[in-house]
């Protein structure tokens, strides 16, 4: 009978039966490979492993053989060993040390202890079930009860070596530690253990093992051992197993060698047996098994209203940051180095006008680049500037523009912790740079974020607990460090984003948890903006809450913001004065502006500050010789030419009012400013220019795609065609066949394609067309794809055959030229 269609290696758990398995207990029907074991799964079940290791998608596979084979491949096993929990991954490791195939008992042995040496049950007995349960739909064990079986791929990665230490602590079996030995030197230990002599080395090292597994010899055994080898055997039982030894070894580790109780693995180490370890644990392959999951109870309890109130705060404090970063980059934004990223001095740059620490800079400009807020320009130069999105972003009221940025940080791959370490290669991860991406990411802020849900509402963990939990769900060395790195930044960044206040989960994270819409959450939660401002006589301004779009942004312009938090403190400066008549606005403009929208009346002093700005402002014109300054107050100019400082700008008088300068207009502007004066650049013509720039956007760009953790999750319409196909493919692989006749080909080996000649072909789906019978036959599509296909042919004419194809469940048709060969079908088959 045909088991499969692939050619080539296969594995042999997959498809050929073990010849140990004949006579044992599980009786005719038990199943004797992985592919017989799936074979007999429902579609149902078929289904679930798919969805729980979807790297067996890629691609269909064509059948339950070729399914199987690749559910037994390394990097599919690697990967579902790191997704099973601490309990699962302990009974896995269990069965690698256990005896293959392993009898429940065995296996629930190794767990438990043997009967009356390990107290109390801590729970492993009765969640031994569930266990094995996630392992045989994992496709990670395959057998009844009575003869369970560790994939082999997956034994071959738990399994101690010298090499690779396995997480039970213990080493190899007697068998494995005496594979090089002389068979001289196994004979001495077997007469030290006061064992009958044997004639071969295997039988020796059978009754070796044999009493190293009989706990009453093995006890009787231990009693001749001198006090001190006890100890010796105390540090070893638990792990490491290996031991280094002198050359002239203390009387108690000669004892211990000489009776086989350690093995050399080397001239210089030697290992404590496998069997011995398990004597001595009481039967244990852990010292400490972990059944249940480790609970995150309420650390501390806040009132819920106090949590959202304080999330709402959060919020509002996100919404200010990230639209005050990405202002500051629309007129000269950081540029975009080589490797792409941001360089270490820009990003202080950004740390110190945000007045936060580089790592909240970091996280902050990767929330804004994730939520499609800003992005390289893609310019010769390249710099980083806001995108069009972030004009529409800024029109939103507050509730969803956090929504916004919500909803791209909790998918997001890309992680701002790691920005400042080293890759593999010792380079430095830059922010905005192409290596920070971990697919882990998501999974990891999404479970946290279910973990707070399940608490009372109000209610925080204690982190250390929480990622207690994170570490039995994930315990995979290197994943499970990686995942609480993962998790604690998602607590931190969670809390500053707004959707936890005080550690807790806010009404409006819950809602963004559960795919819901948290704006009409938060939206009440927020204050409205103001149209107002409280002028004070210190040239401050006082904001009692966010400013209303263009009183914003002129502010931003004439004043400079010196606090912020629930309210908003501004302070009036010649330069920030200044920089609002330089972008074009005049001082009556100013002094109507401030009277307009404030509560309080304007201070003399401020309007004094105003007036003398602009009186000062443009007295001094500055315009391209190659540039020039021009003033109707020549004392003035003769004062700025006997200033040493104005040295460097190649100054000369050409008239009374006006100097020649070797500087740039530019350059003659800031050096003038350096030294006091406030100068105005003016045009060909003589009138002042604004000389602020257009705010830069880069071309239209998407949000960053996050990098997926393997494969997609299949959703149900793929799976249940995945489902369909593969037991298709298994129909058409072990459907029965005739025997073929002598003037036949000969009988095609199980994988292989039939192989008949064309007129052989063409007499055989001819007369299943006339009989209505099915038939078996070999395909290669235009692509140059192999299958096997069960047809039952209605018509063939113009050199193609058309037939309702059981495996497909269709009526298709198929070229005569691309089919290889063609088989009747048994008759219990038709």
């Amino acid at each position: 009978m045909g088991t499969g269609r692939l050619t080539g290696r296969r594995d042999q758990e997959a498809t050929v039966p073990e010849a140990s398995t004949a006579g044992r207990s599980g009786g005719s029907g038990a199943p004797r490979s992985l592919a017989e074991a799936l074979r007999a799964r429902d579609d149902s079940a078929l289904a679930a492993l798919l969805h729980a290791r979807p790297d067996l998608l890629s691609p269909v596979p064509g059948d339950v053989t070729q399914l199987a084979t690749r559910a037994g491949t390394r990097a599919s096993v690697v990967r579902a060993l790191e997704r099973l929990d601490r309990f699962a991954l302990q009974t896995a490791e269990a069965l690698a040390v256990a005896p293959d195939p392993c009898p429940y008992p065995v296996l629930e042995s190794l767990l438990t202890g043997e009967e009356g040496t390990t107290g109390e049950d801590n729970g492993a007995r009765a969640a031994l079930p569930r266990a094995l349960a996630t392992l045989r739909d994992q496709a990670l064990v395959w057998g009844d009860d009575d003869r369970l079986r560790l994939v082999r791929t997956a034994r071959e990665l738990l399994a101690p070596s010298a090499q690779r230490p396995s997480p039970t602590g213990l080493g190899p079996t007697v068998a494995e530690a005496t594979a090089g030995m002389s068979p001289t030197r196994i004979q001495e230990i077997v007469a030290a253990a006061g064992l009958p002599a044997t004639h071969d080395p295997v039988s020796a090292v059978s009754a070796l093992t044999g009493l190293f597994t009989d706990p009453e010899r093995m006890s009787a055994l231990l009693d001749q051992a001198p006090a001190e080898a006890h100890q010796v055997l105390g540090r070893l039982v638990w792990g490491p197993p290996y031991g280094e030894v002198t050359p002239s070894p203390t009387a108690p580790v000669r004892w211990l060698r000489d009776h086989g109780l350690l093995l050399p693995a080397s001239a210089r180490t030697v290992v404590l047996p496998r069997e011995v370890a398990l004597h001595l644990r009481g039967g244990l392959a852990h010292r400490d098994t972990a059944p249940a999951a480790p609970p995150v109870p309420a650390h501390r309890e806040h009132r819920p209203q106090l949590v959202d109130a304080n999330a709402a705060g959060q919020a509002l404090g996100a919404l200010s940051t990230v639209e005050e970063l990405v202002k500051s980059w629309e007129y000269a934004g950081p540029p975009v180095l080589r490797a792409g990223g941001l360089s270490v001095r820009d990003l202080k740059r950004a740390a110190a006008t945000l007045d936060t620490t580089e790592s909240a800079a970091a996280f902050w400009i990767e929330l804004a680049y994730a939520a499609g807020l800003l992005a390289g320009d893609a310019e010769a130069d390249e710099r980083y500037a806001p995108t069009p999105a972030f004009d529409d972003w800024c029109e939103l009221p507050p509730a969803e523009r956090w929504s916004a940025l919500a909803a791209a940080w909790l998918p997001a791959t890309r992680t701002a912790g790691l920005a400042g370490e080293q890759d593999g290669k010792g380079r430095t991860l830059s922010v905005l740079g192409p290596d920070l991406d971990r697919s882990a990411a998501p999974e990891v802020r999404r479970r946290v974020l279910e973990l707070l849900a399940a608490l009372p509402e109000g209610a925080s963990p204690d982190p250390d607990a929480l990622l207690d939990r994170l570490a039995w769900e994930r315990p995979v060395r290197g994943t499970s460090d990686l995942r609480a790195r993962l998790a604690h930044w998602t607590l931190t960044e969670a809390e500053v984003l707004g959707v936890t206040g005080r550690g807790a989960l806010s009404a409006f994270g819950r809602a963004l948890l559960e795919h819901r819409d948290p704006a009409p959450l938060l939206g009440p939660l927020l204050p409205e903006p103001v149209d107002h401002v409280l002028l004070q006589a210190d040239l401050t301004a006082v904001a009692p809450g966010p400013l209303r779009r263009p009183l914003g942004d002129t502010m931003a312009l004439l004043a400079d913001v010196e606090s912020k938090g629930g309210a908003t403190v501004y302070r009036f400066t010649p330069g920030s004065v200044r920089r609002a008549l330089d972008a074009g606005h005049a001082a009556a403009d100013l002094h109507a502006f401030l009277k307009e929208h404030s509560r309080t009346p304007v201070p003399q002093p401020l309007a004094y500050l105003i007036d003398d700005v602009a009186r000062r402002h443009g007295h001094l014109r500055v315009g391209s010789a190659s540039s020039y300054v021009r003033c109707d107050d020549d004392a003035m100019l003769g004062e700025i030419l006997a200033d040493k400082r104005s040295a460097g700008l190649g100054l000369r008088r050409l008239a009374p009012t006006v100097l020649a300068a070797l500087a740039e207009p530019t350059a003659l502007l800031e050096g003038l400013r350096a030294m006091g004066y406030a100068p105005a650049a003016e045009s060909r013509t003589g009138d002042v220019l604004v000389t602020r720039a257009d705010a830069h956007r880069t071309p239209a760009r998407s949000a960053p795609v996050p990098v997926p953790d393997g494969p997609p999750v299949p959703d149900e319409t793929l799976l249940g065609a995945a489902v369909r196909a593969i037991r298709a493919g298994d129909l058409a692989a072990t459907a029965v066949r005739k025997e073929p006749t002598a003037s036949a080909s000969a009988a095609v080996a199980p994988g292989e394609l039939p192989r008949t000649s064309a007129a052989e072909t063409l007499a055989t789906v001819q007369a299943a067309a006339l009989t209505g019978s099915a038939v078996w036959i070999g395909y290669v599509n235009a692509d140059g794809a192999a299958s096997q296909r069960v047809i039952a042919p209605v018509r063939v004419e113009g050199g193609f055959v058309t037939g309702y194809d059981h495996t497909a469940d269709e009526v298709r048709t198929y070229a005569l030229h691309r089919i290889t060969g063609v088989a009747e079908l048994a008759e219990e088959h038709l």
